[in-house]
């Protein structure tokens, strides 16, 4: 465990640091992406808005930086809750923000998910191995998200 960070819900002031937090991290991506699929995965002062007010969004803080990383969770139906906008900025990488952040599934899990969800892109090999770790299996279900694959990964939660 990281001393010094907090993981915590982010309030509504949280919002251009969540947009500046998923900016910075998928920056290196960006030529990998499409427009429509970069836009939607780092979000626009609306459409942060739209998830702070759909989603539970989850921040990491310290005192030196104040956001160094973010997760979104949300019920999607009886059951299944859905994960998405992971990030955590390229200098707090292997300190262990991620594991922390993907434990945001537990609040899922209080609200009756018993089988939780997340979807990344084809550029995201390093994500895919971290939520492979962490005992999420890809599904074999893919969808469009503005022209990229995007591939389905999910975790049973046995409790």
């Amino acid at each position: 465990m990281q001393a010094g960070i907090t993981i915590r819900r982010a309030l509504e002031t949280d919002a251009f640091g969540v947009l500046e937090c998923l900016r910075i991290a998928f920056e290196p991506y960006r030529v990998k992406y499409t427009p429509g699929a970069f836009a939607d995965t780092v979000l626009t002062p609306e459409t942060i808005q739209d998830r702070l007010g759909r989603m539970s969004v989850f921040v990491a803080v310290t005192a030196d930086n104040p956001m160094v990383g973010t997760i979104a969770g949300a019920v999607v139906h009886a059951g299944e809750g859905h994960l998405r906008g992971m990030a955590v900025l390229p200098e707090w990488h292997g300190r262990g923000i991620a594991e922390r952040l993907l434990q945001s599934e537990a609040e899922l899990a209080a609200r009756g998910c018993s089988r939780v969800t997340l979807d990344t892109t084809e550029p995201l090999q390093r994500a895919m191995r971290f939520y492979e770790k962490h005992g999420y299996l890809a599904s074999g279900r893919t969808t469009d998200l503005f022209g990229m694959t995007l591939h389905e990964y999910g975790k049973d939660r046995r409790f």
